[in-house]
């Protein structure tokens, strides 16, 4: 085989392919989550923190005092921007919140689909195991 068709043979491989889509459907579910985040999440917690804007949490290491992050950043001032941070860590446990619901949620349907299943085999099953077991009689 050739190098192009055994790249080809790699790329069709069903796991390459589950992944691909895993990572569209993932880029997707990150702006979803952004969303939520940035326009149901944080306006509220803004509520119960007195109207705190995050993302302008930051301390300047110049010793200076700014009114805003863009005028710290206007003149080049090295800053930390905590806020910044702080938002990501509530960005990160909504994320994982949201992760958890969906996989309990299918795992409640797995596990309902499993009880769904016939427990015992079926007629054909039982029907079928006595022909083999008379045939295996005959042939010994």
């Amino acid at each position: 085989m050739s190098f192009f068709s055994d790249f080809k043979a790699f790329l069709m491989k069903k796991d390459i392919v589950a992944l691909a889509t895993a990572v569209v459907i993932g880029a997707a579910f990150n702006k979803v989550i952004s969303s939520v985040v940035a326009d149901i999440f944080m306006p509220i917690i803004g509520l119960l923190t007195g109207g705190v804007d995050f993302t302008q949490k930051f301390i300047a290491l110049d010793g200076e005092h700014y009114e805003n992050l863009e005028a710290a950043q206007a003149v080049e001032a090295a800053v930390i921007t905590y806020g910044n941070l702080i938002q990501a860590i509530i960005y990160f446990i909504i994320v994982g919140l949201f992760i958890f619901l969906f996989l309990r949620s299918y795992e409640k349907t797995k596990k309902k689909e499993e009880a769904a299943a016939p427990a015992g085999p079926t007629k054909e099953e039982v029907l079928l195991t006595e022909i083999r077991d008379e045939l295996r009689k005959k042939n010994i």
